[in-house]
């Protein structure tokens, strides 16, 4: 590993598995301090809920009286709410979904910004999803959260412009975490794993260090000039729209 964290200290939420954990790993990989967060603490994983003030707060002041100080905040904890349509879902499933997966990452740009100026700039992550950008990819609640966390990145990088503090977002496709667990023990079980992601160019699914990579780049100084950016990482699911690329490549080459 070359250092690309060196000196930095970060939080990451949702880190007990998934895209989370292989972030916390490789951000601390690259010379990191990580503090490592998710609603049940475990071992090395600190309990925080990431849509609460209450903990978030905490977790900012962990970094401040122990490690000096906040660079980067991944906000990447979310839940998914399941593929409900809008008729089978309550207000109270809405407010949970958009409580964890909106309102967690406003608090993380409420409370970490003034952590990282005092740093002199930083960088603020957040996962929302190709859902957040066209339908077809999840659950109504899920997919107008994510498109929230899309917009509000774009907010977020202009009203800290002036303190040096970049904020974006990362649109994953299809990775195998806990959320999409069922998905793929569904595939195997019928004997369908290859259909997992076949409507993609790349023809997958994306694994977690995938997703941490866009993540560590984001976080690193290598990406100085991008801000409010939505980051799409999904094999180019989102490029088009749905075809068949087994007749298309019949034709292409």
């Amino acid at each position: 590993m070359s250092g690309r964290l060196a000196g930095k200290v970060a939080i990451v939420t949702g880190a007990a598995s998934g895209i989370g954990k292989a972030s916390a790993a490789l951000f601390a990989a690259e010379g990191a301090t990580v503090i490592a967060a998710d609603v049940e603490s475990a071992d090395g994983i600190i309990g925080a809920d990431a849509g609460s003030e209450e903990d978030v707060i905490g977790l900012v002041e962990l970094a401040r009286r122990e490690h000096g100080g906040l660079d980067v905040f991944f906000a990447n904890a979310g839940i998914s709410g399941g593929l409900a349509s809008i008729f089978e879902q309550s207000p109270e499933d809405w407010q949970e979904i958009l409580r964890v997966n909106l309102i967690g990452p406003f608090l993380a740009v409420k409370h970490a910004a003034p952590a990282m100026k005092k740093r002199g700039g930083g960088s603020i992550i957040a996962t929302a999803s190709v859902a957040g950008i066209r339908a077809g990819a999840g659950g109504p609640a899920y997919s107008a959260s994510k498109a929230g966390v899309i917009n509000l990145v774009k907010v977020a990088a202009t009203q800290l412009a002036t303190a040096n503090i970049r904020v974006n977002a990362i649109c994953p496709g299809l990775i195998e975490t806990g959320m999409t667990g069922p998905i793929y023990d569904m595939a195997r079980a019928a004997g369908k794993e290859e259909r997992l992601g076949h409507l993609n160019p790349l023809k997958r699914g994306g694994e977690p260090i995938e997703i941490a990579n866009a993540a560590l780049f984001l976080a690193s100084d290598e990406s100085s000039y991008v801000n409010g950016h939505a980051m799409v990482v999904d094999g180019g699911l989102s490029i088009s729209h749905p075809f068949n690329y087994q007749d298309y490549g019949k034709t292409a080459f």
